[in-house]
């Protein structure tokens, strides 16, 4: 068995890609449009995971965008989509100055949780052991769900 990609829903696609891609760092291996279906799929892919994401065509994050508008609910029941990181706390950092809320702070230097704009739950996970716990993070509270 070999994982391949998660699926996502988005409501906006130009939104979702500033998000996942300008914001979390995420890079774009592929995007098809089906002009007869009215969707696109745009499969995108953490920076240590691109090229092989080009051959292989996984792991990747799979965002569906259907052009005819649609309302998407639940994101939280879907659980949540995890990446390892270099450094939580810089990430964290340059998420908040993007204006995007950090749910879940890195309180123990390892662990974060912030959430896209179709309310889809992401971790972020310190790579090796976590980092020394350090402020702002080591007294900041959890906004809103994570």
């Amino acid at each position: 068995m070999e994982y391949l990609h998660t699926m996502v829903r988005v409501a906006d696609l130009d939104e979702s890609l500033k998000f996942y891609c300008e914001k979390l760092g995420l890079q774009q291996v592929s995007r098809k449009d089906y002009d007869k279906g009215r969707f696109s799929l745009i499969f995108l892919a953490a920076p240590g995971d691109a090229d092989s994401a080009r051959e292989s065509k996984s792991p990747c994050l799979e965002l569906t965008y259907n052009w005819d508008p649609e309302t998407y609910t639940g994101g939280r029941n879907f659980g949540h989509l995890a990446y390892r990181v270099d450094n939580i706390y810089a990430i964290c950092q340059r998420l908040m100055d993007e204006g995007v809320t950090i749910n879940r702070p890195p309180r123990d230097g390892h662990m974060a949780f912030v959430r896209s704009p179709d309310g889809i739950s992401i971790e972020l996970l310190q790579k090796g052991e976590p980092l020394e716990p350090q402020e702002p993070w080591a007294s900041m509270e959890n906004t809103g769900e994570w």
